[in-house]
Parts: structure tokens; sequence; C-alpha cells
């Protein structure tokens, strides 16, 4: 089994066989759209519940952000493992993201803590509304993760890219 933790730093994130299934898959198209549409739904929740927080305003609209920004990261969970399985051949954790994997874990919990805190009125209002902060300051965390993985993967395929115009190159002459 290969352990990301002693993966060389030199190893590609995608072979050009998952390369290819990651172009290939309508999943990767899903991801492209729920992941901005995520973030947008977080950014209006996080302006929601910090206005209940702090005029104690506002409670059923900071619930109904926080349950929909939940419920999408479920849908992001979900096709994402899909994903993840077209292109790694595992549902999770495969070694190129690994730690995303693990990170949003933490990630669902949390905002499952949120959910269940919220239908069972396990806390008050505010606390929930503090689970849902702490729910947050995780999905920033793994956002971040994931924007800088992207990143990787755009300079590994302008690489790729760039070596594959110079062969040619080479193969024209």
């Amino acid at each position: 089994m290969n352990n990301p933790q002693t993966a060389p730093s030199t190893h590609s994130l995608y072979t050009p066989e998952e390369r290819a299934r990651r172009d290939a898959s309508r999943w990767t198209i899903v991801q492209g759209v729920l992941a901005p549409l995520q973030f947008l739904v977080f950014l209006v929740s996080v302006v929601l519940v910090v206005n209940f927080l702090a005029n104690g305003s506002g409670l059923g609209a900071a619930t109904a952000s926080v349950v929909t920004k939940t419920l999408l990261l479920y849908a992001i969970m979900i096709t994402g493992a899909i994903w993840e399985k077209e292109v790694f051949g595992r549902y999770l954790f495969a070694p190129a993201f690994y730690w995303e994997d693990m990170v949003s874990m933490l990630v669902i919990a949390l905002h499952t803590a949120y959910l269940v805190s919220w239908m069972f009125d396990l806390f008050s209002p505010a606390g929930q509304m503090w689970i849902a902060l702490a729910a947050y300051t995780s999905y920033v965390v793994n956002a971040a993760q994931f924007l800088l993985k992207l990143g990787a993967a755009r300079r590994e395929s302008a690489a790729v890219a760039s070596t594959d115009d110079a062969a040619w190159a080479g193969a024209a002459e």
C-alpha cells in the first residue's frame, strides 16, 4: 500500500492514465460547478451567522444558510468520492488527495454536528452558530488545501504540455 507520508516529493499528482481519466470524467465538471457554488453560499452564510451572533436577529436566515451550505458540502463530498474512484480507483484517501480527504472528514463531522444540534435542539441558537463557525473554519482550511492542489495540477499539466510540445518540435526537425 502506498503511504502518502513517505511518498517522494517528486511524485507527480497524476499519472498520464489518471490525468486522462480526470479529463474525461463528468464529475470533474460537477466538482468545478459545486465548489464555487458552495463557496458563494459559505460567504453569504458567514455574514448571516455573524450578524445573528452580533445582533441577535436573523436566526431563520442564518439557519437556512448553514443548512444549505451543509447540503452542498454533502453533495460535493459524495460527487468528489465518485470522482476519486473514477480517477484513482478508490473512493477516498487516494495518495494524491490523502490530506485533503483527512481534513474533509473533520469538515463533514463539524457540519454534521451543527445539523444534529439544530435538529435535536441540543444547544442554544448561539451555540449552534458557534458550531457552524467552527465548521466554516475547517472548511476554509480544506478549501485552501484544494486550491493549492488545483494550482499544482495546473502547473503539472502545463509542464506536461510544454514537454509534449518540445518532444513534438524535436520530432518535427
